[in-house]
């Protein structure tokens, strides 16, 4: 169990820093997509702070992924090594998905953009915008992955089941 928390604390983590990088250096505006209207409407106003931030960011976003990768590959092989049943395959992966998931919608979406200064301090253009007072602006597509969640870690249970 203490690798299964080990794991989601630095999905946890990696998911900060991709968010942070997708902040500060700006590597793609359709990111902006994943905030409320007003904020992605003043913040296309935003300039990444100079000319090489973009591949920065597109660089750290990479490795993140990868380390996501690396977190369920680490995770599978550590339960084939403890010879896993499936229920503890399964059990492990909703564990760190869902961990990941509740960080997300609280520390990020609550936490983040309602009650700190986090995104105002790198896009001040978006200082005033009302949707940072609008906790649950991304619902739907909230409950979307948390209904996909279950079978990504069924799949990848069976997976891991197969070695």
């Amino acid at each position: 169990m203490t690798v299964t928390i080990v794991l989601t604390l630095i999905m946890c983590a990696l998911l900060f820093l991709m968010i942070w990088a997708a902040t500060y250096f700006y590597p793609w505006e359709r990111l902006l997509e994943f905030f409320p209207k007003d904020i992605e409407e003043k913040a296309k106003l935003h300039k990444p702070p100079f000319a090489a931030a973009p591949a920065i960011g597109w660089i750290i976003m990479v490795l993140c992924m990868l380390g996501f990768i690396g977190v369920i590959v680490y995770g599978g092989w550590d339960g084939i090594q403890r010879d896993y049943t499936f229920g503890q395959f399964l059990v492990r992966f909703l564990i760190i998905l869902f961990g990941v998931k509740a960080f997300d919608i609280i520390g990020l979406d609550y936490i983040l953009i309602t009650k700190t200064q986090f995104f105002q301090h790198y896009i001040p253009e978006t200082k005033g915008c009302a949707g940072y007072h609008n906790f649950g602006f991304n619902r739907k597509e909230q409950i979307r992955q948390c209904i996909m969640l279950p079978f990504a870690a069924l799949l990848t249970a069976w997976i891991c089941t197969l070695f």
